[in-house]
């Protein structure tokens, strides 16, 4: 394995690309960023590569200590891979979006993105708490100032709701850090995820690691940024946010909350599965009867990170995995299908359903990776969308199978109002001559496009892509939650530990645990 600080390395060019951009003008500042994200794309590729999917559990570390208490740690398991694969995928496409549509203040407006693809990639590279901390917060700058400067005509108050929102969960979150760093003697992340807290501890902890991941998300009842910041953002900004950020929220509950709470996150399945269940059902009939398309793809996708919190919380092998595979889904999905909007929004200045239909007849190669994207969005086997919310559906069934019941009503709405929208927009009479004079996808717009749908067909026919980086480590969080699964009345069983991990834990009592 290379000694290179890749990881690093993949941090430093975005932020270099970032500087530049600042002092340059609108097409040079373009050049610069789509060089930098399609360096960093090749630094993933190569990451990828190297990882060895049977090796340790932690790969590429870095470790230099900054100051008493703080310390530059660096280091990926699959999990981590797999979301920083996603996230250099889809970068280069933000470019590539954004190259007619942003022509003021063009070379700030790149820098942000730069600036905000190195926080996404320290965020999930990160194993020291307080830098896992401050990378996962100053995420918000760059969005809030790609919202506010670049948004709609409601932009300042969505950027400002966007921000409030993220930021107040945070707070609590940071103070739990400080009692972890204090009560485990370490701000080290993979030790402080074999680390027993002492249950009454884990309660609260839990509780505030929640609040910021549950907004992050986001969990319905604190999703309502989400459709403002959606809707107000520039595409670029809405193919980013939908594909990485809200998966921060997830990948948080991966990294802390299951393996450092795991008796808490226990206790608090139940209620993770009533908001869960509530959001699959209540935010897929508003997607229902919007007339706004970016509206409607915001609320589906707080109905899809739904069905991951209720997959990671069934606490066995298939949801953790399904989890895994629909946020990986649908953070390529939904950049697709917000990509999709802003391809015919550029052209008409619209996004009201009602403007379009039948274009299909004058935007034919158009309506064939819409329909893909669509498919995908539901599930339809064959695409990416089936692999995690049948993986997903089916950990669920086994924990509950009221649950799984309810939760499967998602897919048939989000049948209803994915083809309700595709129809309206596609198919149909050519009611306004504006929308039936539209071009076809360009060039530029084809190379956006064809890599977004190989990647929804790959994942489909061949998930083993993405399972196998991320088996070995899901096993092992599997086993570290194993012995507090909920059953599905809510109540905790230590019945379903694997022999080894009953064994070793009645040899050594848990530290902290009294």
């Amino acid at each position: 394995m290379s000694h290179v600080p890749i990881l690093t390395l993949m941090l430093i060019v975005p932020l270099i690309g970032a500087v530049f951009s600042l002092m340059a003008g609108r097409e040079t500042a373009r050049v610069i960023a789509l060089a930098a994200t399609l360096i960093d794309l090749a630094l993933g590729l190569v990451l990828w590569a190297q990882y060895d999917v049977g090796g340790a559990q932690w790969q590429f570390q870095e470790h230099a200590d900054v100051f008493a208490g703080f310390a530059w740690k660096l280091g990926i398991d699959g999990i981590a891979l797999t979301l920083i694969a996603l996230t250099v995928f889809l970068m280069p496409i933000c470019i590539g979006a954004s190259w007619n549509a942003i022509e003021k203040r063009a070379g700030e407006y790149y820098a942000a993105f730069l600036f905000m693809e190195t926080l996404m990639i320290g965020v999930f590279a990160a194993q020291d708490v307080f830098l896992f901390y401050i990378l996962f917060e100053a995420g918000l700058i760059p969005m809030y100032l790609i919202i506010g400067i670049w948004g709609g005509a409601e932009r300042i108050y969505a950027s400002y709701k966007f921000f409030l929102y993220t930021l107040f969960g945070s707070v609590l979150m940071l103070i739990a850090m400080f009692w972890m760093a204090n009560a485990a003697g370490t701000t080290d992340i993979p030790t402080l995820m074999q680390y027993d807290f002492a249950p009454a501890a884990q309660n609260w902890l839990f509780l505030a690691f929640f609040a910021s991941f549950a907004v992050k998300m986001p969990m319905w009842p604190v999703h309502t940024w989400l459709p403002d910041a959606h809707v107000q953002a520039p595409t670029a900004g809405s193919v980013i946010l939908a594909g990485v950020l809200l998966k921060m929220g997830g990948y948080g509950f991966i990294r802390f909350s299951l393996p450092m709470f795991p008796l808490a996150s226990a206790h608090f399945a139940p209620l993770v599965w009533g908001l869960s269940i509530a959001a699959v059902v209540i935010t897929s009939l508003i997607a229902l009867v919007q007339t706004d398309m970016k509206k409607l793809i915001a609320y589906s996708s707080v109905a899809h990170m739904a069905i991951v919190t209720v997959g990671l919380f069934a606490f066995n092998r298939q949801g953790l995995e399904g989890s895994m595979v629909v946020m990986i889904s649908h953070g390529v999905v939904s950049g697709a299908l917000f990509l999709a909007v802003g391809v015919i929004y550029d052209r008409l200045h619209t996004r009201e359903i009602a403007r379009y239909g039948g274009l299909a007849i004058n935007m034919p190669h158009y309506a064939l990776f819409f329909l893909l994207f669509t498919m995908a969005s539901i599930g339809l086997p064959g695409t990416s969308g089936f692999v995690g919310e049948f993986l997903a559906l089916l950990g669920i069934y086994q924990a509950s199978s009221w649950i799984a019941l309810v939760a499967t009503t998602g897919i048939i709405l989000g049948a209803a109002y994915m083809l309700y929208l595709y129809a309206r927009v596609v198919f149909g009479d050519q009611r306004h001559a504006d929308a039936a004079a539209l071009p076809d996808l360009d060039a530029r717009e084809w190379a956006m496009m064809l890599p977004l749908a190989a990647a929804v067909l790959a994942i489909g026919v061949y998930p083993e892509a993405v399972l196998a980086p991320i088996r070995k480590d899901i096993g092992t969080l599997e086993a570290r939650v194993a012995l507090a699964r909920p059953r599905g009345d809510g109540q905790v069983t230590t019945g379903a530990a694997p022999a080894p991990v009953v064994a070793a834990l009645t040899a050594a009592p848990l530290k902290g645990m009294k």
